[in-house]
């Protein structure tokens, strides 16, 4: 099929590179423009970008989608479908109806559950036993298309949102594999969502990281994972930042919310529910990131400290 593909993060080169190896022609890439990055602040090209270069695709970079512009110069390619994977912006309808067989989203969940830019990170962070990916029809909501086909992935205990986000890459590379012929023989049935059932998976900040002790170890081990590598796990040690890279649950220990207690294994936190967080990779701020036990080597941490402070 002749394909216009809308994508700009890691995430949607996967999927650019299984439309390629299959022999669809992809008429054009359309990533956001570059952004500074880094302590530089030095421009930074998209990953889906790098990629098109490398084939000697044409690539678009508009600031704004609803001008008018963007469907002009994709009307003279003439696709035939528009491929979106996390593109970044709400498309109009200009753009929606531009190709025969519409525009078509590979979204990381299951939706309607985790509709918005961070589903990955918040099926996690809920402790959702389960997420996959969500081949839909685009619509002018955020993520509020039809389902045409959906693939369930399970998620283990130790999972990080990086891992996570490779895995679901991949299999919405196999999706949209799977769906196109689909589509085109008329065999996907497009499935209505749930509004009623639908939740947000918004942008997240630098204060999601923050441990609060007051929640349960289970809750707080989860968002360790989901926030790696942003923004991060963190919590306060004598008022510097104290990163926390891995962490598990431990049995009770009779601490306090937020009391710390060196041990053998790392350094145990009590949290709400009476249940306990052992902390087992650190990083002060301005230090490197250390197993828990050479941290407090370094960094002496005496029974009854109290994190978050």
């Amino acid at each position: 099929m002749r394909i216009a593909f809308l994508g700009t993060p890691r995430f949607a080169v996967p999927v650019l590179e299984a439309l390629l190896g299959a022999g669809h022609e992809i008429v054009c890439v359309v990533a956001q423009p570059d952004r500074p990055a880094g302590r530089g602040r030095a421009l930074h090209e998209p990953a889906t970008k790098v990629l098109a270069r490398s084939r000697g695709l044409k690539v678009f970079q508009p600031e704004k989608v609803r001008d008018g512009r963007l469907a002009q110069d994709l009307r003279s390619l003439a696709p035939e479908v528009l491929v979106v994977v996390a593109y970044g912006r709400i498309l109009g309808r200009d753009l929606l109806e531009l190709a025969p067989w519409g525009a078509l989203n590979i979204h990381a969940s299951l939706l309607p559950r985790w509709r918005g830019p961070a589903p990955i990170q918040w099926a996690l962070a809920s402790g959702d036993g389960e997420t996959g990916v969500t081949l839909m029809r685009v619509a002018e909501g955020l993520d509020t298309g039809d389902i045409l086909l959906q693939r369930a992935v399970a998620m283990d205990r130790m999972e990080t949102a990086d891992r996570l986000h490779d895995r679901l890459s991949a299999l919405g590379a196999e999706v949209i594999l799977e769906g196109l012929p689909l589509l085109v023989a008329g065999r996907l049935t497009p499935v209505r969502q749930d509004d009623d059932a639908a939740t947000q998976a918004r942008m997240l900040e630098r204060e999601d990281g923050r441990l609060d002790f007051s929640l349960p170890a289970e809750i707080l081990a989860a968002r360790v994972r989901a926030f790696d590598p942003w923004p991060g796990a963190f919590t306060l040690l004598e008022g510097r930042s104290l990163k926390v890279h891995r962490a598990r649950v431990s049995p009770p220990a009779g601490l306090s919310q937020g009391e710390a207690r060196p041990t053998a294994e790392g350094l145990l936190v009590g949290c709400g529910s009476e249940s306990a967080l052992l902390l087992l990779e650190l990083q002060l701020e301005g230090r490197r990131r250390l197993p828990a036990i050479e941290f407090m080597k370094g960094v002496p941490v005496r029974q009854g400290t109290m994190l978050g402070r």
